[in-house]
């Protein structure tokens, strides 16, 4: 038997093809990432990285609030302008509330005023006519269609005045004086004197007044020849049975006696 028999070598134990190739794949692979974390190093150097985020994904309820949130202050802008509206809507009805109450004030004042003008003017006429009542009463009677009575008092004396002044004047139709007149130019003229604004035209003269039998006439009244409303010729009754009135383009303004003319009717103004 060997003297070497049972000692044991000392040499490696020889290891596998299969264990060696592994490892040697193993250190090709390390190498390898080393080689492509080098070059990715470099052109990491060379280039700037850009980086790419990515917003959250609105859920369902996400955006049932946002809608929520729209729709009320949507709601809320409408209701401010209704409230606009509504305050511009009242501040202008006050304003025509105030406007109105400002107007029916002006106007039952000047109803007021219009009504004591005419108490005051019927209280004057009423004492005229008595004062006038009492001069008739006292007075002959000369003819059958005038009273005699040849005094004149207060405006009805003004009105005589006035009349007389223009007697030998020219009669031109449409004039108004002061040296010239046609016949309802003159009446409405002379009574103006006293404050009474008469109607132009003698078809409007005629029913200007209270009509008065040409048996009661005064000083003052107004004579008119034709129908009432449609008459054609006025004059003024100055008493004693004489009217003054612009006649024609011959005569002019003259004084004549009622038998000159007689007339158709007479109406009381004073």
């Amino acid at each position: 038997m060997s003297h070497t028999a049972h000692i044991r070598s000392h040499r490696k134990p020889r290891r596998s093809a299969s264990t060696v190739a592994m490892r040697a794949g193993v250190a090709g692979g390390v190498l390898s990432t080393l080689a492509v974390a080098g070059a990715s190093g470099s052109a990491n150097a060379a280039e700037p990285v850009t980086q790419t985020l990515e917003l959250p994904t609105l859920t369902a309820d996400m955006a049932a609030q946002v809608a929520e949130s729209a729709a009320a202050t949507q709601q809320a802008a409408a209701n401010y302008q209704l409230q606009a509206e509504r305050d511009a809507a009242a501040a202008k009805a006050a304003k025509q509330a105030k406007a109105d109450l400002a107007e029916a004030k002006k106007k039952a004042a000047a109803k007021k005023a219009a009504q004591e003008a005419a108490r005051q003017e019927a209280a004057e006429r009423a004492s005229r006519n008595a004062e006038r009542a009492t001069l008739s009463a006292s007075a002959s009677t000369s003819t059958s269609t005038s009273t005699s009575t040849s005094t004149a008092t207060g405006s009805a004396a003004d009105i005589v005045n006035f009349v007389r002044a223009q007697v030998g004047d020219a009669y031109v139709l449409g004039s108004s004086g002061p040296s010239s007149w046609d016949c309802s130019g003159l009446v409405q003229a002379a009574f103006k004197q006293v404050g009474i604004d008469l109607p132009r035209v003698s078809q409007d003269q005629s029913t200007a007044g209270t009509p008065v039998s040409l048996d009661n006439l005064l000083p003052g009244d107004i004579l008119y020849w034709g129908g009432a409303g449609s008459a054609y010729h006025v004059a003024v009754y100055v008493g004693d049975g004489m009217f003054v009135g612009a006649q024609n383009s011959s005569t002019g303004v003259a004084e004549k006696p009622l038998s000159y003319d007689p007339p158709t009717g007479a109406v009381r103004v004073l």
